[in-house]
């Protein structure tokens, strides 16, 4: 998923400028298309920062491994140093 967003975030002004040369070629680009692509930026933005911080562990941890412990299956998770 935090590909995908980098990779939309990546191609966006070129969606941008592509819509903008074929919609408003003498006028410019309408103002409800700068606002709405201004919207989708942030919006992506967003998503980018809050997945990056989502799943972060603290600098000061390692990670143990996913485990079978009794029968069960313990997830990967990050340990003190």
């Amino acid at each position: 998923m935090l590909r995908l967003a980098e990779l939309a975030l990546f191609l966006t002004p070129f969606v941008i400028f592509l819509v903008w040369r074929f919609v408003a070629i003498e006028h410019g680009p309408p103002k409800a298309l700068i606002i709405g692509a201004a919207c989708f930026v942030a919006l992506l933005a967003g998503a980018l920062i809050w997945l990056s911080e989502d799943r972060a562990m603290a600098p000061d941890t390692d990670y143990a491994p996913a485990r079978f412990e009794n029968g069960r299956i313990v997830s990967g998770h990050g340990v003190p140093r």
